[in-house]
């Protein structure tokens, strides 16, 4: 028979969960706004701590600067980047030969080198309004994360303002033994700041070297280049060749073959060598995300943040592998394979 106090349990975990179900599914939009502010908040933490404690800065003055920096930082090259591409895809709309004919010399000039037939007007056509239409998605996508943007730094400003009475609350109803969770809080700064800092930074290193490269021989619209040089390098196995290969074709289209055959060795040698080194170094100095959960933390933060998920996208596929992992620990049973 079953006991009276258990009914009651369930019931009350019954309505709990369905509660818990309904302000999760008409809250859902904003659930990137607050995986962005808990992100924030680790690298904004030390920060203010330090003007708090050592400087002895009032601790809404430390939060409100600390906040104000930290936009900046993410609205300036958000800003930049929309607008270079949003002109890049208007003129696009308006004049589309201006994308179809390069298309047609480029390949046509390939055909001649190679003697196959990959040039057909309807796969032109197509290709062309194909990446049109993926690129306009993109920045209708990235114009939402203003409104997240300010959503966020609602949440960050309470999460900063409280953070010792945050933490004990989000942490002390883990069902994790106190060692776990300190491992898991020490795990969470690590890949917060392997994804956070790194993936821009490889970003911003693989752009400042590209573009030097460009300028080099006189490409135009060097920030645009920078742009697409910047995105590509946060996106693991294809890379810098997402900027690289259509550059040059832009530049063979143009009857620039020396300048293109320069973008092409120039990205994939030089470039691509400061690739390796910089994720070597990141490796060593902040940690390393697979190049899988990169990639397939991109596609889904394009979907859900727009261009800023590039950033926050990954850092959603580890924590999820970090909470199991952490599960395991806490949970398995001695004599499973796993403890071994």
């Amino acid at each position: 028979m079953i006991h009276i106090s258990h009914i009651r349990q369930a019931l009350l975990m019954f309505l709990i969960v369905a509660l818990f179900g309904l302000i999760f599914w008409n809250l859902k939009l904003f659930a990137p706004a607050f995986l962005a502010a808990y992100t924030l908040y680790i690298l904004l933490r030390k920060p203010c701590e330090y003007l708090t404690n050592t400087r002895k800065w009032p601790q809404k003055l430390s939060v409100g600067i600390m906040m104000l920096v930290s936009f900046l930082i993410i609205l300036a090259p958000m800003y930049g980047f929309i607008r270079v591409l949003s002109v890049k895809i208007k003129d696009g709309f308006q004049n589309k030969e201006a994308i179809i004919i390069p298309l047609e010399i480029t390949l046509l000039k390939f055909e001649k080198y190679t003697n196959l037939e990959l040039r057909t007007p309807e796969r032109v056509q197509v290709l062309s309004e194909w990446g049109v239409q993926q690129a306009s998605q993109v920045v209708n996508a990235t114009l939402l994360i203003f409104v997240m943007l300010l959503i966020t730094y609602c949440i960050l400003w309470f999460m900063l303002s409280a953070s010792a009475a945050m933490e004990r609350l989000l942490f002390g109803w883990l069902p994790f033994q106190p060692a776990h969770t300190t491992e898991l809080r020490k795990e969470l700064d690590n890949l917060v700041l392997a994804n956070a800092v790194g993936i821009p930074m490889m970003g911003t290193v693989q752009g400042i070297v590209g573009v030097i490269g460009y300028a080099i021989v006189g490409v135009e619209d060097l920030w645009f280049w920078f742009f697409m040089t910047f995105v590509a390098g946060m996106i693991p196995f294809l890379g810098v060749s997402l900027a690289v290969i259509p550059l040059t074709m832009v530049l063979v289209s143009k009857g620039l073959i020396r300048e293109a055959s320069f973008v092409l060795i120039y990205g994939f040698v030089v470039v691509g060598s400061v690739d390796n080194l910089a994720r070597m170094w990141l490796m060593n100095k902040m940690g390393h995300t697979h190049p899988l959960i990169t990639l397939f933390g991109v596609i889904i933060g394009l979907q859900l943040l727009g261009f800023i998920g590039f950033i926050f996208g990954p850092i959603i596929i580890s924590m999820f592998l970090l909470l199991v992992k952490m599960y395991a620990k806490e949970f398995k049973k001695p004599t499973d394979p796993l403890s071994n």
